[in-house]
């Protein structure tokens, strides 16, 4: 994904903030974000927090794995899985969910948000 003149990149935490192979919610504005660090494929992904299907905010506290190739996050209430790089529902239902990129530069992680989501 390109940057586009409307992202910004904001500071989120500090590396030590998230626990390995799991996720923490970050509020930036008034968004809420699932932020995630995959340890074991050495990857970092974000998220809304809020699970499409009955609308609560806990993706932050879903099981993440793989499907095949694709890293996903599974729901801790409902057990629907999305795609951690798509937002894609894994589940055979049609809703999907936000992704952010992430970046980490000297331990501290930022996630790029456009103007209109500030």
């Amino acid at each position: 994904m390109v940057d586009t003149m409307n992202d910004k990149w904001i500071h989120a935490c500090s590396v030590q903030d998230v626990p390995e192979n799991g996720g923490v919610c970050v509020k930036v504005a008034d968004l809420q974000i699932a932020l995630f660090h995959f340890k074991r494929r050495g990857e970092w992904y974000a998220t809304q927090n809020e699970c499409p299907h009955r609308h609560q905010m806990a993706l932050s506290r879903g099981m993440i794995g793989s499907q095949g190739d694709e890293p996903k996050v599974a729901c801790p209430f409902h057990k629907k899985t999305f795609s951690l790089k798509t937002g894609e529902c894994l589940s055979g239902d049609e809703c999907a969910i936000k992704t952010y990129q992430v970046r980490v530069d000297d331990d501290q992680v930022f996630l790029s948000i456009t103007d209109d989501e500030l």
